[in-house]
């Protein structure tokens, strides 16, 4: 099974936790989880500089050699 890149998986998710965020649906919700829309956001954020990084740091060990 041919997955899609993680970059592109987690950018993905950004997109749609943003489009849930603005549901009006979800606007009228009384609901107060523990873990919040922007706790998913940040863990997406974060997950992506490093994917980012560890990117970066691949081009330049492959430019080395």
């Amino acid at each position: 099974m041919d997955l899609p890149p993680l970059l592109q998986l987690v950018e993905s998710a950004q997109y749609l936790i943003t489009q849930i965020e603005k549901h009006p649906d979800y606007q009228k919700l009384d609901y107060q989880p523990d873990l919040t829309i922007g706790d998913a956001q940040s863990a997406l954020l974060y997950l992506k500089c490093e994917l980012e990084d560890n990117q970066q740091l691949s081009v330049v060990f492959e430019s080395a050699d």
